[in-house]
C-alpha cells in the first residue's frame, strides 16, 4: 500500500497545473493517434474492426493520473487481457504522455472524481460489527461468481474464457489499476457503465446489496492484487 500512496502524491504532481499548451499538446497528439480507435468524440469507432472495441473515454472511470499510467504502460501491463491499447511509452516522451492524458480527462470525462464520489457515497456505510465478516464473505462470493471468469485468482484465467462461444477478456484483477471506489462501482453499474462496449462484466448490483459488492471488492483489494498501483 505504501507503493500505492507514493504513486499517488508522484502523478499528483505531474498534474497539479494544465495549461493550454499542454492541452493543444494532447489535442494534436490524441486527433494523430488516438482518433483512428477512440473516435473524434471519443466514443470509439466502429469502423474499427476491433475484437475488443475501443473503451468509450466519455464513460471512463479513469482518473487523470490513472489515464497517464495506462497511455504509458498498456492497457495489458494493468490486467487487460487484450493488446489492442499499447504502451506509448516507446512512441512518445513522458511530457507527451502526460499532455495526451491531461487532454483526454479534461475534454471527454472532467468530472470524473467527483462522479466516483458521489456514486460512492451513494451505496451508505458498512456497520462497525459488520467489517470483519467482509473478507470472508467477499471470498465466497468471489470464488461463487467471479472466479468462473477471472480465475481462483483474480488473473482472468477463469475456465468461463475456454467454456463460452464468443470471446471474452476478464482482467488480470491482480494488475487493476482502479481504486477500491472504482471498483466497486465497476461490479455494481457493470462495465457499460463505465465505457466497454462487450457486456462480459454484468452489473452486479442487481443481484447483490452494497455490502456484499464492498466486501468482494475488499478481498480483491487485500488478497488478490499486489497494489502496484
Amino acid at each position: 500500500m505504501k507503493i500505492f500512496i507514493l504513486i499517488i502524491l508522484f502523478t499528483y504532481s505531474l498534474f497539479s497545473k494544465v495549461d493550454q499548451k499542454q492541452l493543444e499538446l494532447g489535442e494534436k497528439l490524441y486527433k494523430n493517434t488516438c482518433i483512428s480507435c477512440h473516435g473524434v468524440n471519443g466514443e470509439g469507432n466502429d469502423d474499427m474492426n476491433l475484437i475488443v472495441k475501443s473503451r468509450n473515454l466519455s464513460k471512463s472511470i479513469l482518473t487523470k493520473e490513472q489515464t497517464y499510467f495506462i497511455i504509458k504502460d498498456g492497457a495489458h501491463y494493468w490486467g487487460a487481457k487484450s493488446d489492442i491499447m499499447p504502451a506509448f511509452k516507446y512512441v512518445f516522451k513522458d511530457y507527451e504522455i502526460r499532455a495526451l492524458s491531461s487532454y483526454i480527462s479534461e475534454i471527454f470525462n472532467p468530472n470524473i472524481k467527483q462522479t466516483i464520489k458521489k456514486e460512492f457515497l451513494k451505496s451508505g456505510n458498512i456497520i462497525k460489527e459488520n467489517i470483519s465478516k467482509m473478507l470472508k464473505v467477499g471470498e465466497k462470493v468471489f470464488k461463487r461468481n467471479c472466479s468462473l471468469c477471472h480465475g481462483i485468482k483474480g488473473e482472468g484465467d477463469g475456465i468461463a474464457i475456454d467454456s463460452l462461444e464468443d470471446s471474452i477478456f476478464p482482467y488480470n484483477l491482480t494488475k487493476t489499476i482502479l481504486s477500491t471506489q472504482q471498483m466497486f462501482l465497476y461490479v455494481k453499474y457493470g462495465g457499460h457503465a463505465w465505457g466497454t462496449h462487450k457486456s462480459d462484466m454484468p452489473a452486479w448490483g442487481k443481484k447483490y446489496d452494497n455490502f456484499t459488492l464492498k466486501s468482494v471488492v475488499k478481498y480483491v483489494d487485500e488478497v488478490l492484487r499486489d497494489n502496484k498501483y
